[in-house]
């Protein structure tokens, strides 16, 4: 009798585990298809919102028409232009840029397992954002010497080196006998950020009005700068960073049991920490150099994945690609309405958005015991 109740107990067990499993599949599906329908959403507010309306039909026609399809709906010359030559451009910058911030977060959140962590906080934003002040300080007195086409990629070249120059001196500085330490990252790059933040304060001082009111729109985000030939190499290197954080989402999740547990898994804790460090530099760089500093897209966005669909990053990191990306072109959508025909920094909206809604997270998980 007591090896039949044994079994059962054992059976309803099984089964218990087997239906929470099944309903954890359902929840992330629901949650990744959730955040592609509001990226879709996105996208045609992006394309189809602004001083020239342009209808999801009229956007589906022009694109098709680019093929060489009969259009769908009827569209006129100023509606090819204004999506060809500025919307979509720009649609492609801003779901490029919230997707690597997005992924950047919730990678390094992961990595070093604080769920304060962002794409900011080893250094490469601020040393972007001191790359490109140095460019609008500097710029006009090299750009004679250059060569005309490469007039316009100085700012996002400027930004994008001086993104790479910062990662480089954290990462030195936190290698100690082989190995990366964590705790020295953080710390390096939060006296980078201030070391930065020094400098373009040094740099606004000695600025004219112009290039104080260029400095600080850039500071703040924008997509406004959005072009095809700018776009086509950032999108390269977005791509090639995000990819290799979506392949590292098993190493990850073993990482989140510890480093020594990781180990005994086939892991490699410290091939996976430069990895990350390199690959999360490599796609925020790449952004921050197009859209100047954008706040609260990598931070807020896995937070809110976490709660949709739990902690595993093989759903998270795409999943957060998908939301960072709808949230990104929704505030630009925000950014370029609220104040027509002016237009607000972009950094403005997500920070008006993020602020509270990281307040609320804060405090809901403070009640709970803590993160």
């Amino acid at each position: 009798m007591t090896v039949v109740q044994g079994e059962e107990a054992s059976t309803v067990v099984a089964e218990s585990i087997r239906t929470r499993l099944r309903r954890a599949r359902q929840q992330r599906s629901a949650a990744m298809a959730a955040a592609g329908m509001l990226l879709l959403a996105a996208i045609l507010a992006g394309l189809g919102i602004g001083a020239v309306e342009i209808s999801p039909a009229q956007s589906v026609a022009i694109v098709l028409a680019k093929f060489g399809f009969a259009p769908v709906a009827e569209f006129g010359a100023r509606e090819d232009l204004v999506f060809s030559a500025i919307r979509a451009p720009r649609t492609g910058l801003g779901m490029l840029a919230g997707a690597a911030l997005a992924a950047s977060g919730a990678a390094l959140q992961g990595l070093f397992r604080n769920p304060l962590a962002d794409p900011g906080l080893i250094g490469v934003s601020s040393g972007a954002a001191l790359g490109a002040v140095a460019s609008i300080m500097f710029g006009p007195a090299l750009l004679p010497y250059l060569p005309g086409f490469l007039s316009p990629a100085l700012l996002p070249a400027s930004a994008f080196a001086g993104g790479l120059a910062a990662i480089s001196v954290v990462t030195l500085i936190a290698q100690r006998g082989g190995t990366t330490d964590v705790p020295t990252l953080l710390l390096a790059g939060t006296a980078i950020t201030a070391i930065a933040g020094a400098g373009m304060g040094f740099f606004i001082f000695l600025a004219d009005d112009q290039q104080i009111r260029d400095i600080n729109f850039w500071m703040l985000g924008s997509l406004s700068g959005a072009t095809w030939n700018a776009l086509a190499p950032a999108a390269a290197l977005i791509a090639i960073g995000c990819a290799g954080i979506l392949l590292c989402s098993r190493a990850l999740d073993a990482l989140s049991l510890g480093e020594s547990d990781a180990h005994h898994l086939g892991f490699e804790p410290e091939r996976i920490k430069r990895g990350l460090v390199v690959l999360c530099a490599l796609a925020t760089g790449a952004s921050v150099a197009l859209t100047g500093v954008i706040g609260f897209v990598g931070l807020i966005t896995p937070h809110i994945v976490r709660l949709l669909a739990g902690p595993s990053h093989g759903v998270l990191l795409p999943t957060s690609m998908l939301l960072g990306a709808a949230m990104m072109l929704a505030a630009d959508v925000m950014a370029r309405t609220m104040v027509t025909p002016a237009e607000l920094p972009i950094g403005i909206v997500t920070a008006a958005i993020g602020g509270p809604f990281f307040l609320w997270l804060l405090m809901r998980w403070r009640s709970q015991g803590g993160w």
